[in-house]
């Protein structure tokens, strides 16, 4: 059950909705886990997830963003009967990662947060964030908010190497600039062959990159982001003599329009549980 009120959505019985779940998946880098649960930040707002007894709260003032945000009109049992079809491995990754949501998230910082991403651990990521945000985004009530394109092109190549970026500084910059030029939201009405291609045009997108912004900020379920982890998957559970660069053709050959959310189970499945 999920309640809208006026300050908070309130979520009982919903055992495909876990916060770990969804904000440790590798989908979201903009949250923060406290002692009571997560503060969750998204362009220039913020929301509170709290277990509160059975229950979980999202605390925000901004309940219908929170709502789409996290997906939660959506039914996600009847996807995971769907890919339990599909094997042992496939039926243990769906049981470990059942708390999972695919976020709806702002594309333009997706964009901008898969660039930083690439080569790189999910705490550096985190990192390199908040600190762009801190030098390039306005002040809020509860910190800074990620920049906008204007504020993202005040920013040269020795800010943001300052900020950790590194290599990729050089792509933020061109990027900042293409971006101008480039309606994201587009991305939106193509289908995701179109949409990679297009994707592929900006500096520092790569064929992964592309995909994770398709599927978590333009909505796009049939894409198979593929990276080490999922190069150990396929290799450990799905062997079939593909060389890596077929590996994501494969997967969504599998599964579908359910390629997206079977990625995010294995992904957080290999990461999570075959690596403790």
């Amino acid at each position: 059950m999920v309640q809208k009120l006026s300050d908070k959505i309130v979520i009982k019985n919903c055992p495909n909705f876990v916060p770990r779940d969804v904000l440790e998946c590798g989908q979201v880098f903009r949250y923060k886990k406290t002692q009571e649960g997560y503060v969750v930040f998204s362009r220039d707002k913020m929301a509170k997830v709290l277990c509160v007894g059975d229950e979980i709260h999202v605390e925000t003032n901004d309940v219908d963003y929170f709502y789409h945000y996290f997906d939660l009109e959506t039914n996600y049992q009847d996807a995971i009967d769907q890919l339990t079809k599909h094997g042992e491995v496939m039926k243990l990754a769906c049981d470990y990662g059942k708390g999972i949501r695919i976020l709806n998230q702002d594309v333009y910082e997706m964009t901008i947060s898969f660039v930083i991403s690439a080569n790189n651990n999910i705490k550096r990521i985190q990192q390199i964030i908040e600190k762009l945000c801190i030098a390039l985004g306005s002040k809020t009530d509860f910190g800074y908010a990620f920049p906008t394109l204007d504020q993202l092109c005040l920013g040269d190549e020795q800010l943001f190497k300052n900020i950790g970026a590194g290599y990729r500084a050089k792509y933020l910059v061109k990027l900042a600039q293409e971006l101008r030029h480039f309606d994201l939201d587009s991305l939106k009405e193509m289908d995701s062959a179109t949409a990679r291609k297009k994707l592929l045009t900006l500096s520092g997108v790569g064929p992964k990159v592309a995909d994770c912004i398709l599927l978590f900020g333009a909505n796009a379920k049939d894409v198979f982001p593929t990276d080490t982890w999922i190069k150990k998957v396929y290799h450990q559970h799905f062997e079939s003599g593909l060389g890596d660069g077929q590996i994501s053709s494969y997967f969504v050959e599998k599964f579908g329009s359910l390629s997206g959310l079977a990625q995010q189970y294995l992904f957080y499945f290999q990461r999570k549980y075959l690596q403790s």
